[in-house]
Protein backbone atom coordinates (compact mmCIF):
# COMPACT_ATOMS: atom_id res chain seq x y z
CA UNK A 1 0.00 0.00 0.00
CA UNK A 2 2.80 2.29 0.64
CA UNK A 3 4.48 1.83 -2.70
CA UNK A 4 1.15 2.45 -4.19
CA UNK A 5 0.95 5.31 -2.79
CA UNK A 6 4.02 6.71 -3.26
CA UNK A 7 3.93 6.00 -7.07
CA UNK A 8 0.49 7.93 -7.01
CA UNK A 9 2.20 10.86 -5.07
CA UNK A 10 4.93 10.74 -7.68
CA UNK A 11 2.68 10.52 -10.82
CA UNK A 12 1.04 13.92 -9.10
CA UNK A 13 3.93 15.85 -8.47
CA UNK A 14 5.16 14.67 -12.64
CA UNK A 15 1.43 16.28 -13.93
CA UNK A 16 2.12 19.31 -11.79
CA UNK A 17 5.42 19.94 -12.77
CA UNK A 18 4.55 19.50 -16.48
CA UNK A 19 1.34 21.82 -16.17
CA UNK A 20 4.49 24.26 -14.96
CA UNK A 21 6.42 23.96 -17.44
CA UNK A 22 3.97 24.47 -20.11
CA UNK A 23 2.65 27.53 -18.64
CA UNK A 24 6.44 28.54 -18.83
CA UNK A 25 6.30 27.31 -22.32
CA UNK A 26 3.36 29.64 -23.96
CA UNK A 27 5.11 32.65 -22.85
CA UNK A 28 8.08 32.03 -24.27
CA UNK A 29 6.86 30.86 -27.83
CA UNK A 30 4.60 34.19 -27.88
CA UNK A 31 7.77 35.99 -27.14
CA UNK A 32 8.83 35.07 -30.51
CA UNK A 33 5.52 35.27 -32.38
CA UNK A 34 5.67 37.46 -35.24
CA UNK A 35 2.23 37.48 -35.72
CA UNK A 36 1.76 40.91 -34.62
CA UNK A 37 4.53 42.28 -37.35
CA UNK A 38 2.92 40.30 -39.74
CA UNK A 39 -0.50 41.81 -39.40
CA UNK A 40 0.56 45.22 -38.99
CA UNK A 41 2.99 44.90 -42.24
CA UNK A 42 -0.33 43.64 -44.15
CA UNK A 43 -2.27 46.54 -42.91
CA UNK A 44 0.41 49.20 -43.88
CA UNK A 45 1.55 47.72 -47.42
CA UNK A 46 -2.49 47.14 -48.46
CA UNK A 47 -3.27 51.39 -47.30
CA UNK A 48 -0.42 52.70 -48.98
CA UNK A 49 -0.85 50.60 -51.82
CA UNK A 50 -4.77 52.26 -51.85
CA UNK A 51 -3.46 55.45 -51.78
CA UNK A 52 -0.98 54.54 -54.44
CA UNK A 53 -4.46 53.55 -56.76
CA UNK A 54 -6.08 57.02 -56.15
CA UNK A 55 -2.97 58.96 -56.60
CA UNK A 56 -2.49 57.63 -60.18
CA UNK A 57 -6.33 57.47 -60.82
CA UNK A 58 -6.61 61.37 -59.96
CA UNK A 59 -3.45 62.04 -61.77
CA UNK A 60 -4.54 60.40 -65.26
CA UNK A 61 -7.85 62.28 -64.81
CA UNK A 62 -9.79 58.87 -65.30
CA UNK A 63 -7.52 57.65 -68.29
CA UNK A 64 -5.91 54.60 -67.10
CA UNK A 65 -2.87 53.28 -69.47
CA UNK A 66 -4.58 50.50 -71.81
CA UNK A 67 -1.28 47.85 -71.22
CA UNK A 68 -2.70 47.75 -67.20
CA UNK A 69 -4.54 44.32 -66.92
CA UNK A 70 -5.96 45.54 -63.73
CA UNK A 71 -6.96 49.44 -65.01
CA UNK A 72 -10.32 50.28 -62.51
CA UNK A 73 -12.63 52.67 -64.28
CA UNK A 74 -12.76 56.17 -63.08
CA UNK A 75 -15.49 58.16 -62.32
CA UNK A 76 -14.78 61.66 -61.21
CA UNK A 77 -17.36 64.20 -60.15
CA UNK A 78 -16.26 67.70 -59.37
CA UNK A 79 -19.20 69.73 -59.55
CA UNK A 80 -19.76 69.17 -55.42
CA UNK A 81 -17.54 70.42 -52.48
CA UNK A 82 -15.89 68.22 -51.21
CA UNK A 83 -15.61 66.71 -54.63
CA UNK A 84 -15.55 62.72 -54.93
CA UNK A 85 -13.82 60.29 -57.14
CA UNK A 86 -14.68 56.25 -57.22
CA UNK A 87 -11.79 54.01 -58.26
CA UNK A 88 -13.77 50.44 -59.53
CA UNK A 89 -11.95 47.57 -60.04
CA UNK A 90 -14.85 45.02 -60.77
CA UNK A 91 -16.28 42.51 -58.57
CA UNK A 92 -14.41 39.74 -59.51
CA UNK A 93 -9.97 39.87 -58.76
CA UNK A 94 -7.87 41.30 -61.61
CA UNK A 95 -4.35 40.78 -61.64
CA UNK A 96 -1.90 43.89 -61.62
CA UNK A 97 1.34 43.66 -63.63
CA UNK A 98 3.51 43.45 -60.21
CA UNK A 99 0.80 40.10 -59.40
CA UNK A 100 -1.11 42.08 -56.86
CA UNK A 101 -5.04 41.07 -57.03
CA UNK A 102 -7.76 43.52 -55.90
CA UNK A 103 -11.57 43.40 -56.60
CA UNK A 104 -13.96 46.28 -55.31
CA UNK A 105 -14.20 50.29 -55.31
CA UNK A 106 -12.27 52.92 -53.37
CA UNK A 107 -14.80 56.11 -52.78
CA UNK A 108 -12.78 59.30 -52.31
CA UNK A 109 -13.80 62.57 -51.32
CA UNK A 110 -11.44 65.69 -51.73
CA UNK A 111 -11.23 69.09 -51.12
CA UNK A 112 -9.37 70.09 -53.45
CA UNK A 113 -5.74 69.16 -55.85
CA UNK A 114 -3.65 66.67 -54.01
CA UNK A 115 -0.52 69.59 -54.04
CA UNK A 116 -2.50 72.11 -52.39
CA UNK A 117 -1.43 73.11 -49.10
CA UNK A 118 -5.19 72.59 -46.93
CA UNK A 119 -6.41 70.06 -48.97
CA UNK A 120 -7.86 66.97 -47.47
CA UNK A 121 -8.65 63.39 -49.29
CA UNK A 122 -10.49 60.97 -47.40
CA UNK A 123 -10.31 57.32 -49.19
CA UNK A 124 -13.14 54.82 -48.32
CA UNK A 125 -12.55 50.89 -49.60
CA UNK A 126 -16.17 49.35 -50.45
CA UNK A 127 -16.24 45.71 -50.78
CA UNK A 128 -12.49 46.08 -51.14
CA UNK A 129 -10.03 43.04 -51.34
CA UNK A 130 -6.39 42.67 -52.15
CA UNK A 131 -4.90 39.82 -52.36
CA UNK A 132 -8.51 38.54 -51.27
CA UNK A 133 -7.81 40.14 -48.06
CA UNK A 134 -11.27 42.29 -47.45
CA UNK A 135 -10.02 45.56 -46.60
CA UNK A 136 -12.02 48.12 -44.63
CA UNK A 137 -11.74 51.25 -42.81
CA UNK A 138 -10.96 54.99 -44.15
CA UNK A 139 -7.65 56.77 -44.65
CA UNK A 140 -7.14 60.71 -44.37
CA UNK A 141 -4.45 62.27 -46.23
CA UNK A 142 -4.22 66.19 -45.05
CA UNK A 143 -1.60 68.18 -47.32
CA UNK A 144 0.35 70.45 -44.80
CA UNK A 145 2.13 72.61 -47.15
CA UNK A 146 6.04 72.29 -47.23
CA UNK A 147 8.52 71.60 -44.25
CA UNK A 148 11.72 73.30 -43.83
CA UNK A 149 13.27 71.79 -46.06
CA UNK A 150 10.52 72.99 -49.13
CA UNK A 151 9.30 69.56 -49.01
CA UNK A 152 5.28 68.70 -49.56
CA UNK A 153 4.14 66.94 -46.18
CA UNK A 154 1.19 65.13 -45.43
CA UNK A 155 -0.56 64.28 -41.90
CA UNK A 156 -2.33 60.90 -42.64
CA UNK A 157 -4.81 58.68 -40.22
CA UNK A 158 -5.64 55.51 -40.60
CA UNK A 159 -7.94 53.36 -39.16
CA UNK A 160 -8.85 50.25 -40.56
CA UNK A 161 -9.21 46.36 -40.46
CA UNK A 162 -7.92 43.53 -42.49
CA UNK A 163 -9.86 40.37 -42.55
CA UNK A 164 -8.16 37.06 -43.51
CA UNK A 165 -9.67 35.58 -47.68
CA UNK A 166 -11.17 32.92 -45.62
CA UNK A 167 -12.49 34.97 -42.91
CA UNK A 168 -11.20 33.20 -40.09
CA UNK A 169 -9.70 36.15 -38.84
CA UNK A 170 -9.33 40.04 -38.10
CA UNK A 171 -6.82 42.44 -37.36
CA UNK A 172 -7.41 46.46 -36.81
CA UNK A 173 -5.46 48.94 -37.58
CA UNK A 174 -4.50 52.64 -36.35
CA UNK A 175 -2.11 55.16 -37.19
CA UNK A 176 -0.97 58.69 -37.12
CA UNK A 177 1.60 59.40 -40.01
CA UNK A 178 3.47 62.59 -41.78
CA UNK A 179 4.24 61.66 -45.24
CA UNK A 180 7.20 63.76 -46.79
CA UNK A 181 7.26 63.73 -50.79
CA UNK A 182 11.12 63.59 -51.58
CA UNK A 183 10.52 62.75 -54.69
CA UNK A 184 8.79 63.61 -58.22
CA UNK A 185 6.94 66.89 -56.41
CA UNK A 186 8.10 68.74 -59.19
CA UNK A 187 6.54 66.58 -62.19
CA UNK A 188 3.01 66.64 -60.76
CA UNK A 189 1.46 65.06 -64.07
CA UNK A 190 4.07 62.17 -63.51
CA UNK A 191 2.63 60.20 -60.41
CA UNK A 192 5.19 57.04 -60.86
CA UNK A 193 8.44 59.15 -59.93
CA UNK A 194 7.08 59.64 -56.89
CA UNK A 195 8.73 58.18 -53.36
CA UNK A 196 7.28 59.43 -50.03
CA UNK A 197 9.20 58.82 -46.88
CA UNK A 198 6.75 57.63 -43.76
CA UNK A 199 7.37 58.81 -39.41
CA UNK A 200 4.83 58.56 -36.81
CA UNK A 201 2.94 55.94 -34.35
CA UNK A 202 0.26 53.53 -34.36
CA UNK A 203 -1.76 50.89 -32.28
CA UNK A 204 -3.59 47.66 -32.92
CA UNK A 205 -4.98 44.62 -32.24
CA UNK A 206 -3.57 41.11 -34.19
CA UNK A 207 -5.44 38.25 -35.36
CA UNK A 208 -4.92 36.71 -32.20
CA UNK A 209 -6.56 39.53 -30.16
CA UNK A 210 -3.17 41.18 -28.88
CA UNK A 211 -3.32 44.56 -28.63
CA UNK A 212 0.24 46.36 -29.53
CA UNK A 213 1.63 49.76 -30.15
CA UNK A 214 3.68 51.05 -32.93
CA UNK A 215 6.68 53.44 -33.40
CA UNK A 216 8.28 53.94 -36.73
CA UNK A 217 12.29 54.57 -35.33
CA UNK A 218 14.10 55.16 -38.66
CA UNK A 219 11.61 56.83 -41.83
CA UNK A 220 9.79 54.46 -43.78
CA UNK A 221 10.66 54.55 -47.81
CA UNK A 222 8.16 54.20 -50.05
CA UNK A 223 8.77 54.27 -53.87
CA UNK A 224 5.48 54.53 -56.48
CA UNK A 225 6.77 52.11 -58.89
CA UNK A 226 6.54 49.33 -55.41
CA UNK A 227 3.94 47.98 -54.23
CA UNK A 228 5.81 47.26 -50.98
CA UNK A 229 7.55 49.62 -48.21
CA UNK A 230 11.38 49.26 -49.34
CA UNK A 231 13.45 50.69 -46.32
CA UNK A 232 13.15 51.58 -42.76
CA UNK A 233 12.97 50.28 -39.26
CA UNK A 234 9.88 50.48 -37.05
CA UNK A 235 9.15 48.67 -33.29
CA UNK A 236 6.58 46.84 -32.20
CA UNK A 237 5.23 46.30 -28.59
CA UNK A 238 2.54 43.65 -27.95
CA UNK A 239 0.91 43.89 -24.56
CA UNK A 240 2.96 42.04 -21.63
CA UNK A 241 5.51 41.17 -24.43
CA UNK A 242 8.63 42.25 -25.55
CA UNK A 243 9.42 44.76 -28.45
CA UNK A 244 9.63 43.48 -31.63
CA UNK A 245 12.22 45.40 -34.25
CA UNK A 246 11.04 45.57 -37.82
CA UNK A 247 13.60 46.00 -40.67
CA UNK A 248 11.87 46.52 -44.23
CA UNK A 249 15.97 45.77 -45.22
CA UNK A 250 18.01 48.26 -47.73
CA UNK A 251 15.53 49.44 -50.54
CA UNK A 252 14.98 46.16 -52.63
CA UNK A 253 11.38 45.68 -53.79
CA UNK A 254 10.59 42.31 -52.77
CA UNK A 255 7.93 42.47 -49.90
CA UNK A 256 9.98 41.21 -47.29
CA UNK A 257 10.92 42.38 -43.71
CA UNK A 258 13.32 40.63 -40.71
CA UNK A 259 11.92 40.84 -37.20
CA UNK A 260 13.94 40.74 -34.28
CA UNK A 261 13.03 39.64 -31.21
CA UNK A 262 15.44 38.90 -27.66
CA UNK A 263 18.35 37.97 -29.72
CA UNK A 264 16.64 36.06 -32.57
CA UNK A 265 15.77 37.34 -36.29
CA UNK A 266 12.98 36.31 -38.83
CA UNK A 267 12.09 36.92 -42.11
CA UNK A 268 8.73 37.93 -43.04
CA UNK A 269 6.69 38.01 -46.25
CA UNK A 270 3.74 40.58 -46.84
CA UNK A 271 0.76 38.42 -47.74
Amino acid sequence: MKDLKHVAWTAIVLLALAGCRKEKEEPAQLSFDYTTAQDNATADDYFNDMMQQVDGAATDEGLRDTDDPCAPTVTIDLGAMPHTMTVDFGSTNCTALNGRMRRGVLFVTFTGAYGDPGTVITITPQNYYVNDHHVEGSKTVTNMGENTAHQPYFNVTVDGTITAPDGSWTATHHSQRVRTWTGGSDTPMTWTDDAYTITGTGNGVNRNGLPYTMAITNALHVNWGCPYITQGTLTLTPQDLPTRTIDYGNGTCDGTFTVSVSGYTFTVTIG
